[in-house]
């Protein structure tokens, strides 16, 4: 019995995953551009992975730290999108509109307070660790 051959995906399948990543990369950029918490996300991202750098980390340290940045970041991306379309959904003052907000917000808050509580677990004994040396 002869089976079909497998069926290749045509040049037109590529070309639409390479543009998903396209797009990605430029929300990404609309973000770091308009978001003035994202800037601030990302300066601090820079701060930290400057001084992880100087401290030294460990391979562990260093997944950890980058797993809680990408973290923070995704959830800012994340709730810039949120806020963006509750206000296109409800340009009017609506307080079902603005719980949405709010609880997106929170969810950058739990990822920036975890993030920060990885920071710290991190940085604050290899700091102790400089000044009593």
């Amino acid at each position: 019995m002869n089976m079909p051959a497998k069926k290749q995906p045509d040049s037109g399948f590529w070309k639409k995953e390479l543009n998903s990543f396209g797009y990605a990369f430029r929300g990404i950029w609309q973000a770091l551009r308009r978001e003035r918490h994202m800037q601030i996300h990302a300066f601090c991202a820079f701060a930290v992975l400057a001084c992880s750098w100087y401290i030294g980390l460990t391979v562990y340290e260093w997944c950890m730290v980058i797993f809680a940045i990408g973290l923070v970041m995704a959830a800012e991306i994340f709730n810039s999108a949120i806020e963006q379309l509750t206000n296109m959904a409800s340009p009017n003052f609506d307080p079902l509109a603005g719980r949405v907000k709010d609880m997106s917000a929170g969810a950058v808050l739990v990822a920036a307070i975890s993030a920060a509580i990885v920071g710290c677990l991190i940085f604050l004994p290899k700091i102790w660790a400089l000044f009593t040396a």
